[in-house]
């Protein structure tokens, strides 16, 4: 009796240990799923902050896109009205031109002297014909034109100067005025009409001294519109028709870096 009796105890002692094991190990395992849980929750909130400030983004990227979507709009109808008006403008100024050239006198051959001629007597400098009065608001229109220019009113400078063309078509300002022309357009990104401007400082003022510049800046319109070569061809002659300038200085010095970029 004494032997079972013992195997008994021996089976409950061991019973008991494997109870307080399970019983520890159970322990460790809850806590550990606590912690698993309150890394959980704490991912979740976070998730959720991140998703909210996601959401607010994009609802203020979407207003800011309505925004700069309406702005375009804006821009290109301003620009069309623009290019209406100036379109306008210059069919103003080749009417004036044409007035201009139907104006001028014409030579008429002198009667042949039926006396001996008196000695011609050639007057003195401060006696000579002034320009008309009108000429005398060339500069202060033109300074204005440069002065809007300045401000960034871009839409007004170009109609400034389109006018101060037709007002005045055979003033020596008329090329730099076509050529501001050309940069209002530039600085506003619109290269093709920026382009157009520019070769026309080479119609109004074929021997400006503006004709380089306004060749150098058809060169970077083109690299602006990617035709790279057309570019490299605008400034080599920039660089051959006109080689002491500071055009050409420019030139030579776009058409380095032109070729350093393409190795």
């Amino acid at each position: 009796m004494a032997r079972p009796l013992a195997l008994v105890v021996v089976a409950l002692l061991a019973t008991g240990c494997a109870t307080r094991a399970s019983y520890h190990r159970l322990t460790a395992d809850v806590a550990t799923l606590r912690g698993e849980v309150t890394d959980l929750r704490q991912a979740q909130e976070t998730a959720g902050r991140d998703l909210t400030r996601t959401t607010a983004e994009a609802r203020a990227l979407e207003a800011k896109l309505t925004e700069v979507s309406g702005a375009q709009a804006a821009t290109a109808s301003e620009v069309a009205t623009l290019r209406e008006r100036l379109e306008k403008a210059e069919a103003e100024l080749r009417e004036a031109r044409a007035q201009a050239v139907a104006a001028a006198p014409t030579p008429v051959a002198a009667p042949a002297p039926s006396a001996p001629t008196p000695p011609l007597v050639t007057p003195p400098p401060a006696e000579r014909p002034r320009e008309p009065a009108a000429r005398e608001g060339a500069e202060p229109a033109y300074q204005a034109a440069m002065a809007t220019f300045h401000a960034r009113e871009y839409g007004q400078a170009v109609l400034d100067f389109v006018d101060f063309m037709a007002k005045y078509p055979r003033h020596a300002l008329v090329a730099n005025a076509q050529y501001w022309i050309g940069e209002a357009y530039y600085v506003q990104h619109d290269y093709r009409q920026a382009m157009t401007e520019f070769q026309k400082v080479l119609e109004v003022g074929p021997a400006s001294s503006k004709v380089p510049d306004a060749l150098l800046k058809v060169g970077l319109c083109y690299r602006s519109l990617r035709d790279e070569s057309r570019a490299r061809q605008t400034w080599d002659r920039v660089v051959k028709d006109y080689p002491r300038s500071q055009a050409a200085t420019k030139a030579r010095a776009l058409m380095r870096a032109q070729a350093t970029a393409s190795r």
